[in-house]
């Protein structure tokens, strides 16, 4: 399978192209199928972006966005914390997505005057049920409903083999406590290393839902080229919840600047068996092979264990075939060999 997400101009989308190409001697063709969503302003959702100049951010009634802490809203960005020790700011929507399927595209940056590994904490972006909730975990909830994707700028555990910084998501029903010294290894799901420090350009990622799977694409090097970073399967997110970002800082700082939040929606049908359940009543989980904390064991840092995609039932249904060809042709020609050996006998 081959995956790629493009970004058309200013406006990012994700496009994954799937080839399968059976074997021409069984089926004689091959399959393309190619979903895109291209970010045309039909599928961008206002009432969850947040974009320049930031109309609709405050505190009141009718404000689509409300921040906390350190945050200062300017005409350029959404800084949630400056360059200062223990600092730490959010913002939140106000208005909770009942979309089943959705795309997030956030415009972001972190720099700052600290060298390598002097520089802290982060940015989380966060799919939650809770909003505005002051916490330790980059300023936010530590024990959180829903999906939280962390930038993770600053190395707690120095035994680990990770590279930071290390982007990575964790899915949580509020039971999973976020373990600092293990940079929430233990509840990871996927992640990826990402120097997005100081860049002389601003830094994007895309997170995709979509018929259960969560997809993570970062562009780092602003040249209109999306890379993959989380690839997971069997991930359930319920609506009505909320799109936030929060950062925090500790004896090691950075600015933590948020330029957009663009939310778009996914055109994608589903059977009347889901069309019919309350998603408002989803539990947020995985459906995993092994535990996540199993992750701890995977020198990568990566964790992929996922159902069985159409390519992988290929694969394994083409390597039978060769196998029972192999078996096949070695009967053929031991039977071919006693026939020609019994008949040297007569």
């Amino acid at each position: 399978m081959v995956s790629c997400i493009g970004r058309v101009s200013k406006m990012r989308g994700f496009c994954t192209f799937i080839s399968r190409p059976l074997l021409f001697l069984l089926l004689h063709f091959t399959l393309v199928q190619c979903d895109i969503t291209d970010g045309n302003a039909e599928h961008l959702k206002r009432e969850h972006s947040l974009m320049k100049p930031y109309q609709g951010v405050g505190s009141s009634p009718s404000s689509q966005w409300d921040f906390w802490g350190s945050t200062l809203v300017t005409s350029s960005y959404v800084r949630l914390t400056p360059d200062e020790r223990s600092r730490q700011g959010s913002i939140w929507n106000t208005v909770p997505v009942y979309l089943k399927d959705w795309e997030m595209h956030v415009q972001y940056k972190i720099h700052g005057s600290g060298k390598k590994n002097l520089h802290g904490d982060g940015i989380a972006i966060w799919y939650t049920k809770e909003r505005l909730h002051p916490g330790s975990v980059f300023g936010s909830n530590a024990k959180f409903h829903g999906l939280a994707l962390f930038i993770d700028t600053y190395h707690n555990d120095e035994a680990a083999d990770r590279s930071f910084p290390y982007i990575y998501a964790i899915v949580n029903n509020g039971s999973l406590p976020y373990d600092h010294g293990n940079d929430g290894r233990n509840s990871e799901l996927g992640g990826c290393s990402s120097e997005i420090r100081n860049k002389d350009h601003d830094t994007y990622l895309a997170i995709r839902y979509s018929k259960g799977r969560l997809t993570v694409m970062i562009d780092i090097d602003d040249k209109n080229e999306w890379k993959e970073c989380i690839d997971i399967g069997g991930v359930r997110l319920p609506t009505g919840y909320y799109f936030g970002a929060s950062a925090a800082t500790g004896d090691l700082s950075d600015n933590h600047d948020i330029i957009s939040m663009k939310m778009y929606q996914l055109m994608v049908e589903h059977t009347p068996d889901e069309d019919s359940l309350d998603w408002t009543k989803i539990e947020p989980s995985v459906s995993l092979l092994k535990s996540p904390k199993d992750n701890i064991d995977d020198p990568t840092g990566n964790f992929r264990s996922t159902p069985l995609t159409g390519w992988k039932v290929f694969l394994l249904l083409l390597c039978a075939l060769l196998g029972i060809v192999v078996c096949g042709v070695v009967g053929a020609v031991v039977f071919q060999k006693r026939q020609e050996r019994n008949r040297r006998f007569y």
